[in-house]
């Protein structure tokens, strides 16, 4: 019987994960189909309810939805519920589970760049719901000191405060990030800060950080921002948001499948569709 899979969200006509997971059940042979359904936020109970009736296999969640869905499902895993947030959910014998795959996958991509992360001294920029999955992902997989910058560094204190993980961490002002930039080999920008049309935008200046630190954007248009120009000149290494959007894909597409898919067919497949090139 043909499986059925699906992302909810609301605008959701611009999702690329139709495409790329279509793509990977037609490589890997599997008889299913995975559609975008747009879902209001007035509707969203009834939909859940809907998608479990019919015997959905699993389905992603985009925004609105990702904090409001998690009272809808039967079970968290454990790391959605710290992070407060779902992107993916599995139907487990009739029962919806909600995943967060989105700071997994990121963690996976920054894996894919350089093999010392737990070693590495970080900085993350940011203290909303990309920051929040981000940072408890890093501290779970064993990031030993992350620093948060935010403007509102209230909101970062309460990230801090609200890790279950253990982590070294300090809310710094930009001045100090500033002046410990020589110290950060990962420095991780999580606002929209520099996204389109915003693009002449950076949300904090990048100077003398170490020649081996990998700086890291999670926007993904531009492929490559303001900010992440500025690391690169300062030489860094830099990374846009496609990782993170194709390892969150395939952990979702593993935990649906039991299958651990091509990150790089699915990477050139969201490069077409892009229609540009990533760093």
């Amino acid at each position: 019987m043909k499986k059925m899979f699906a992302v909810i969200g609301d605008p959701i006509a611009h999702s690329m994960s139709p495409a790329m997971h279509n793509d990977l059940f037609g490589m890997y042979g599997i008889d299913a189909s995975y559609l975008p359904l747009r879902v209001s936020s007035s509707d969203l109970e009834v939909a859940v309810k809907g998608l479990k009736a019919i015997g959905i296999s699993g389905f992603n969640v985009t925004i609105p939805h990702k904090t409001t869905i998690m009272t809808h499902l039967d079970r968290l895993d454990p790391l959605a519920e710290a992070i407060g947030a779902v992107n993916t959910v599995k139907n487990e014998d009739g029962q919806l589970i909600g995943y967060n795959t989105d700071g997994p996958g990121f963690v996976r991509g920054l894996k894919s760049k350089i093999a010392d992360l737990e070693s590495r001294s970080a900085l993350i920029i940011g203290a909303g719901g990309a920051a929040r999955a981000i940072y408890f992902s890093m501290a779970e997989a064993g990031v030993q000191k992350i620093d948060i910058y935010n403007r509102t560094p209230q909101k970062a204190e309460a990230l801090v405060e609200a890790c279950p993980y253990k982590v070294d961490s300090k809310v710094v002002s930009s001045e100090e990030a500033r002046r410990r930039m020589g110290s950060y080999r990962l420095i991780v920008q999580t606002t929209s800060i520099g996204m389109l049309p915003d693009t002449d935008k950076v949300p904090l200046q990048i100077t003398d950080i170490p020649s081996d630190a990998l700086v890291s954007d999670i926007i993904y248009n531009p492929p490559l921002t303001k900010f992440l120009e500025n690391a690169a000149e300062n030489g860094a290494t830099v990374q846009n948001g496609i990782d993170m959007f194709i390892y969150q894909g395939a952990l979702a597409f593993e935990k649906w499948t039991g299958i651990f898919p091509d990150t790089e067919r699915m990477k050139q497949n969201v490069l077409q569709h892009l229609g540009g090139s990533t760093c």
